[in-house]
């Protein structure tokens, strides 16, 4: 039955394929939900895998084109693709049927970028004379000058910083390390955090709460969450007039784009960020083409 197998497939991703429990969630919520459709039509408590076929995954993704997005609709086919590949893999079923709906069309979004001017001007917004000011500033400068995401930025242990050299091991997706420069100011951000910020907030917190080894805490002396750096981000981001649109991954496709147009090549940046393939970082050729058409717009006189 359907609950089962669900639950065999999560095992499945939790152990053997290392996924991050973002995605996991993910897969779970999509697949239950699912599910729930299916048993609510039939007006049962489980569905027989077999029962299960290209035209009842068309009518469950017809019933979620009002209220979800296209993306979140993608998402989820791609979880059932995925489910009945583990199930072919088990020989439970013979067919992928999800394979058979066609997935909705999803107009690509630029990213949204800083330009440079307003990255320098963003980073320089928090006030250094504060501890909170100085961990903030270490944080964006860490950010803009790697381009990690920031649940890699979080994870970052003291012990996977190369001082001396300016190298930060990070673990990506699927725990998969990679090994990434940063430049000098960033180096000075951080070491003027590490020396006069972090010793106070681990002094904050009782010895076995603590966390000595996390490099970026809280006031309370733990690591810090992305969610708080998303949120921070954001109240930096209101200090900045004609800034808007901007999230902590922002910072990220910021680094790309100003790598790309200062001549970095596409692999280079793709190995930097850590993209399994580039056709993902081939998006930053996009940004670029459209800044040297507005230059060319701008500057060409019978344009």
């Amino acid at each position: 039955m359907l609950n089962k197998l669900i639950d065999q497939f999560l095992e499945h991703l939790t152990h053997e394929r290392n996924m991050s429990p973002h995605t996991l969630r993910n897969y779970a919520s999509d697949l239950a939900q699912f599910r729930g459709h299916l048993c609510a039509i039939e007006n049962r408590k489980d569905v027989d895998i077999k029962d299960i076929d290209r035209l009842t995954i068309r009518e469950w993704m017809a019933s979620l084109h009002n209220d979800h997005k296209k993306t979140s609709v993608a998402r989820k086919l791609a979880s059932l693709r995925t489910l009945f590949q583990f199930l072919i893999r088990e020989g439970v079923v013979d067919v992928n049927p999800a394979k058979l709906v066609a997935t909705p069309k999803i107009e690509r979004k630029l990213p949204n970028h800083l330009s440079v001017e307003d990255a320098v001007r963003f980073i320089e917004t928090p006030d250094t004379n504060t501890d909170l000011g100085r961990r903030d500033r270490a944080i964006i400068e860490f950010l803009y000058a790697t381009g990690i995401r920031v649940g890699e930025l979080v994870n970052i242990n003291l012990k996977d910083i190369d001082f001396r050299e300016r190298l930060v091991r990070v673990t990506g997706k699927r725990k998969k390390q990679r090994i990434v420069p940063f430049h000098e100011h960033a180096l000075q951000a951080l070491m003027h955090y590490l020396s006069e910020t972090r010793p106070a907030f681990l002094n904050n917190a009782p010895v076995g709460v603590r966390d000595n080894q996390a490099v970026f805490l809280n006031y309370q002396g733990t690591r810090l969450t992305t969610r708080s750096v998303g949120r921070m981000i954001d109240k930096y981001i209101k200090q900045c007039t004609d800034i808007h649109d901007i999230s902590p991954h922002s910072l990220r496709h910021t680094f790309a784009t100003h790598l790309l147009d200062s001549g970095a090549d596409l692999r280079d940046i793709q190995e930097l960020l850590g993209h399994a393939l580039l056709s993902t970082t081939q998006i930053y050729t996009q940004v670029s083409m459209e800044k040297m058409i507005a230059v060319y717009d701008k500057a060409h006189p019978k344009a």
